[in-house]
């Protein structure tokens, strides 16, 4: 079958996941929608995932609403197309003072571009006197980030058994659970993200400290 088809199928399975995000008491869920590579595809299948994305907004943003969840987009405005951005401002202006899961959309988004961004941004408070270069630290850095109110994510999922992360959240993902699977994004269902939630809550975060056990010992 064609990408687009791919694309087509795996806008759906964005849906379910949503549904599913919200029935497991999910806080935050990201999907890496479009990346800042992914221009260089070939212009039709560009022009028909934008498409599907405009179409997804107009058919699921109100929906959303309904069920207090907030819409949020991080990632390069410029090139998505004018009619795209105006239906990503009135999605998140229509959501922003819901209180539910945050479905975060990563669209035109590149981790190394994130944090060049985010450097620009704190080098313009340095020359402007806002802040001294002295003051940079890890937390405070990450306030320039797209979205800093998004929290770092517990666990990343991997679909199509490809063992990397792509560029995708690199200084959000310091510490999170990587969890991979050999199922291709349009066949990642509900069943597979109980599977990988599941396994999460089996795991031990140290955050690079030691286990209880081993500070007994």
């Amino acid at each position: 079958m064609s990408r687009t088809c791919g694309h087509r199928e795996g806008i759906k399975r964005v849906k379910e996941i949503i549904r599913g995000a919200g029935q497991l008491g999910i806080k935050v869920v990201t999907f890496f929608a479009f990346s800042t590579e992914n221009w260089s595809r070939p212009k039709g299948e560009v022009s028909v995932l934008m498409r599907y994305l405009g179409n997804f907004l107009d058919k699921e943003i109100s929906e959303m609403d309904k069920n207090n969840m907030r819409f949020m987009v991080i990632g390069r405005g410029q090139p998505i197309p004018a009619y795209l951005q105006a239906k990503i401002r009135k999605a998140e202006e229509k959501t922003k003072g819901n209180t539910g899961l945050k479905v975060v959309l990563a669209l035109n988004y590149g981790g190394r571009q994130e944090i060049v961004d985010a450097a620009k941004e704190f080098a313009k408070d340095v020359l402007k006197g806002r802040v001294g270069i002295d003051s940079l630290e890890p937390f405070g850095f990450s306030r320039y980030f797209y979205a800093p109110e998004i929290p770092d994510p517990d666990l990343m999922i991997r679909t199509s058994d490809e063992m990397r992360i792509s560029n995708f959240l690199l200084w959000q993902l310091s510490y999170s659970e990587f969890y991979f699977s050999g199922k291709y994004w349009p066949d990642f269902g509900m069943d597979d993200l109980k599977e990988a939630v599941k396994e999460y809550q089996n795991r031990e975060r140290r955050f690079g400290g030691l286990n209880a056990d081993k500070k007994d010992n």
